[in-house]
């Protein structure tokens, strides 16, 4: 327990401190709002000291449902925060200076139980505003509450909302991480420096991989009945014309067929700059597949719900075999994105 940290092992404990102070400085949790009366969406900032971002918008919104609104002062977290990034840092500091295993163990476990804490509150805090509601707002809806997710996407109404970390939260993952990778060379502890160097590489692979992705970039599955097309509006009906774009930061837009898919790209450009896109299989098991990787057949017998006359398939052969019964011409995913 006593004994000393190898060189590797302090680096990282003492980067994993440094780091921890440009936390101050930028948003820890960001909250994005996204609706068709608000198209470049709103978005709140939870700093170390206090919220930013479109803090008085929200609060306008929130007076609707009856929604407290959300004020600085009503947080004693942000006066706790900052006192608690500060500590973190000089603690990884001392252990790294003081060169002792029990120092490593003490900081990692620390810090990983303030994660714990704060995730919780985090949800607690959510919970409180989402639920206790003014009984007298202009908008009452029986039995609606508007907890935004703790992490990723919920549906609040006509409001998409996006929860994940901002840049100090991914920070604190990274701060995390390299402190786990300290830990697990040291409980290895092995002599060969062969083996310390693999391992910090791996270490360093997961680090980059960890804060470089905030978010999956695979399609969520589309559901009939329930889910709303992006361009039209309207809810999706047929399984079998289903598409779906994913941005660059994960977040979905699901279409009843792929001319909606075409007409909010080319009203949307940056939004769907560098995003993905799926379309659904019209035979089988209808699944989504990489829709520039898929096979179309565009046939007059063919009618999707917006008029289109367009059908994706996840393979050659399901599109050839209703060729012979559609007729029709084989087009690619160009021609498709042209119609």
């Amino acid at each position: 327990m006593n004994s000393k940290l190898s060189r590797l092992s302090r680096t990282l404990v003492f980067v994993a401190g440094i780091i921890l102070i440009a936390v101050l400085f930028v948003p820890i949790w960001q909250i994005s709002l996204q609706a068709p009366q608000y198209p470049e969406g709103l978005l709140l900032e939870i700093h170390a000291n206090g919220l930013k971002g479109n803090v008085e918008i929200v609060n306008g919104l929130n007076h609707y449902i009856g929604m407290r609104p959300l004020r600085n002062e009503d947080f004693t977290e942000f006066r706790i925060l900052p006192i608690c990034i500060v500590f973190f840092t000089l603690l990884m500091i001392i252990a790294a200076s003081l060169n002792r295993r029990r120092w490593l163990y003490t900081a990692f476990g620390l810090f990983v139980a303030f994660g714990i804490i704060a995730m919780v509150d985090f949800w607690k805090w959510e919970y409180d505003y989402g639920h206790h509601l003014n009984p007298d707002a202009p908008i009452v809806v029986p039995g609606m509450a508007y907890q935004p997710p703790l992490i990723g996407f919920k549906q609040l109404l006509n409001f998409g909302a996006w929860s994940v970390p901002g840049t100090g939260g991914w920070i604190f993952i990274g701060s995390g991480l390299l402190l786990a990778t300290a830990l697990f060379l040291e409980i290895r502890s092995s002599r060969k420096r062969k083996a310390s160097h693999t391992v910090l590489t791996m270490g360093v692979l997961i680090l980059i991989a960890g804060t470089s992705t905030g978010c999956s970039g695979k399609p969520t599955p589309i559901i009939t009945g329930r889910d709303e097309c992006s361009f039209c509006r309207m809810t999706i009906s047929d399984k079998r014309f289903g598409a779906e774009l994913v941005t660059r930061k994960g977040k979905p837009y699901k279409f009843d067929d792929l001319h909606c898919l075409e007409q909010f790209v080319k009203t949307q450009p940056a939004v769907a700059d560098k995003a993905g896109f799926y379309v659904t299989s019209y035979s089988v098991d209808h699944s989504l597949v990489n829709a520039e990787q898929a096979f179309y057949l565009r046939s007059d017998v063919i009618n999707a719900p917006m008029g289109g006359h367009v059908a994706g398939f996840a393979s050659k052969e399901g599109l050839d075999s209703l060729q012979q019964t559609l007729g029709g011409t084989i087009i690619g995913w160009k021609e498709v994105m042209a119609e």
